[in-house]
């Protein structure tokens, strides 16, 4: 997902020091036993993602040395392995992470390690891209849509399907206040949460990452400071991470929560009927959210043989006819659009998600690279200093735009 703020600082000042010559593996044959290092240390030998890694390892004839980390650990960890010469042969990162780490040449690219990333969407593929090199292959994807509360919306008179734009969605919230309940809850914590949870209204508006001062930027930010104005939203947003704004909504009380695709199981066990919906744009249609995900990639080597085995274990993770069950595991929607349609036919709840899948948007996407989080911090802020009123919304997108234009 995204909670990435210090890993990206720490990606900035220490990242770009390394060199592509500190990472290596044994010189020689390719090593037997191959290391793979991921971010799901939720995931116990014996699931389904461990036995996949093992038959990939099995398939390319090695064995399969597997360690989990958090995510930020994992940055860390990744960071300093290079340094000392000591990378995992394959490695699992979240996708904002990866152009950071590519520019830090501790990636090698796709053309290098035989690696064919066209199978995935392309919008997924864009994060992983930079300077017309693509660094491994997205394994799946998750983003954000709009929970709901049937309960809630029909006690105020709501028709879900009504919500296809600002005002429509606006108008809905006003309707279930005056019914007695609660409007919406989301994440406008200061960090990395806060920014991807505003990213969908931010470019829902037409607004640009490279431009945070723009009119359709404010009109976004404009959009969420009215919602506490008008009573719509909880203070309690602004120190919500997605975590806690989904107890707010777990409570029954909401009517809409912005949330990801990891809380479908949580969303059964509310005990509550829910629904979603895709976040609108400002006119209408699918606003673009962030996509979050890992991709697989391949870290740099001084054993040729061993890289190239390396991309044929990350092709074997990421191929269609594995990545359905790795993707399930991981409660992810699959970047491969034959897969996707695979998981609807199995789970047509799935279908709004899929879409918002297609529709997204990956953060480092235009070529932002390790541009990405000197933008993102400013707009966190711009966010926090509108919401509590220390700032207007102009006001503090323009500070954020001039700080991001001055950061090194």
């Amino acid at each position: 997902m995204m909670r990435r703020a210090a890993v990206f600082r720490m990606l900035i000042t220490a990242g770009l020091a390394v060199s592509a010559a500190a990472c290596s593996s044994p010189s020689g044959s390719a090593p037997d036993t191959f290391s793979v290092w991921d971010p799901y240390p939720q995931f116990a030998a014996g699931s389904e993602w461990v036995r996949t890694i093992e038959a990939c390892g099995t398939q390319a004839g090695v064995k399969i040395q597997r360690q989990a980390y958090d995510t930020t650990d994992l940055t860390n960890k990744v960071l300093l392995a290079a340094q000392q010469g000591t990378a995992p042969q394959v490695l699992v990162v979240d996708n904002p992470v990866v152009s950071t780490l590519a520019e830090a040449g501790v990636l090698r690219p796709n053309s290098e390690v035989g690696l064919d990333a066209s199978a995935a969407s392309p919008n997924l593929v864009a994060a992983g891209t930079l300077n017309g090199q693509t660094y491994g292959t997205p394994i799946g994807a998750n983003t954000l849509a709009l929970y709901y509360n049937k309960a809630v919306l029909t006690a105020a008179g709501v028709d879900p399907a009504s919500v296809r734009d600002w005002a429509s969605l606006d108008a809905a919230l006003a309707k279930v206040k005056a019914a007695g309940k609660k409007g919406i809850t989301f994440s406008a914590i200061g960090t990395e949460e806060g920014t991807f949870q505003f990213l969908p209204w931010f470019w829902g508006a037409g607004a640009a990452l490279t431009d945070l001062g723009s009119a359709p930027a404010v009109s976004a930010l404009t959009l969420w400071k009215s919602w506490l104005d008008q009573g719509f939203a909880p203070n309690s947003v602004i120190g919500n991470t997605q975590t806690t704004s989904w107890q707010e909504f777990a409570t029954g009380e909401y009517a809409f929560a912005e949330n990801g695709t990891w809380q479908l199981q949580n969303a059964k066990k509310a005990g509550f009927e829910y629904g979603v919906i895709a976040i609108p744009g400002r006119t209408g249609g699918t606003a673009p959210a962030p996509t979050g995900g890992e991709f697989v990639t391949v870290p740099v080597q001084d054993d040729k043989g061993a890289e190239t085995k390396a991309g044929q274990i990350v092709t074997c993770l990421t191929s269609p006819d594995r990545v359905l069950a790795t993707d399930t595991a991981l409660t992810y929607v699959s970047a491969v659009h034959s897969v996707q349609q695979q998981q609807v036919t199995a789970l047509p709840e799935l279908k709004v998600w899929v879409d918002a899948v297609q529709n997204a948007k990956g953060r480092t996407g235009d070529n932002l690279g390790t541009r990405y989080p000197r933008i993102s911090q400013p707009l966190w802020g711009a966010v926090q200093a509108a919401l509590t009123g220390a700032k207007t919304p102009e006001a503090a997108l323009k500070d954020a735009q001039a700080a991001a234009a001055s950061a090194k």
